[in-house]
């Protein structure tokens, strides 16, 4: 019997509002999407990687981006992500799906490996798997992911806006009906205290100043930029005005499994 595959699907598009075109900025003369698929590729666990936009014209620059890389990339509904992912799960196979947000360039493929795993190690205990729910992890190594027939399920019956524009809360907003699994950070609750995603143009001064810092070691992990941040504490104060600002506050009378202690309010 063949290893079921595992897909890691990269959302990325252009249109930002606050930070456009984000994921096509440089760091170390390449762009940022590109340093993060290879830091993906480094985890032992995913079968493929593929980038998943828009359709729109403005994102046929991904496109152009992931040809010149040789990255498979799959062109789907712009606000509809559950859609996109599932659309690209079945072009491209996956009998898991994984989600990785391209606004997460720090992503560390031990954590990949390590929240895969507990699908892996045991493909019937679980249907979902993340480090996300609760979230310990610094925002921004968010890794979360379900069986391709559990993400069918989502596709047929999520209704509500927030359940189709970010692709799992349909799933893991109901642990009675669905198996949920959790990796937590075994350094401590760090969601709310360490930003490591790009959203603001203080979010890319930090991470472009984090790869520049630690260019003499290409594979640098979570150990690493935590020690970098305790050598330099200022670089952890480019963007700590955001610590703890994510989607969660748009959608949280409607998310059952999310309370006020993993999110703030935008600052003014």
């Amino acid at each position: 019997m063949n290893r079921p595959a595992i897909v890691v699907c990269v959302q990325a598009r252009t249109g930002s509002s606050r930070l456009p075109g984000k994921v096509l900025k440089e760091v170390l003369d390449k762009p940022i999407l590109v340093h993060q698929i290879g830091r993906i590729k480094r985890a032992k666990l995913p079968d493929n990687v593929v980038v998943i936009t828009t359709t729109r014209s403005t994102d046929d620059a991904i496109d152009t981006l992931c040809k010149k890389y040789s990255v498979p990339c799959f062109r789907g509904s712009e606000l509809d992500l559950l859609d996109r992912h599932y659309q690209a799960a079945k072009i491209f196979g996956a009998d898991f799906v994984v989600k990785i947000g391209s606004d997460c360039p720090l992503t560390d493929p031990a954590v990949i490996d390590e929240v895969l795993g507990l699908w892996t190690d045991d493909p019937h205990t679980y249907d979902y798997v993340s480090n996300y729910h609760p979230p310990t992890f610094p925002d921004g190594l968010d890794v979360e992911g379900c069986t391709f027939g559990v993400m069918e399920v989502a596709w047929r019956e999520a209704k509500k806006p927030h359940e189709r524009e970010h692709t799992f809360p349909f799933i893991w907003d109901q642990p009675n009906r669905f198996r949920i699994g959790n990796v937590e950070n075994p350094r401590g609750n760090m969601f709310m205290t360490h930003r490591w995603t790009l959203d603001y143009p203080e979010d890319w001064e930090f991470i472009s100043r984090v790869y520049e810092e630690l260019q003499g070691k290409p594979h640098f992990g979570t150990d690493d930029i935590l020690r970098l941040l305790k050598d330099k504490p200022e670089i952890a104060k480019i963007n700590e005005r955001y610590n703890g600002v994510n989607w969660y506050r748009s959608s949280a009378a409607e998310l059952k499994t999310v309370d006020h202690t993993q999110y703030r309010e935008e600052p003014k």
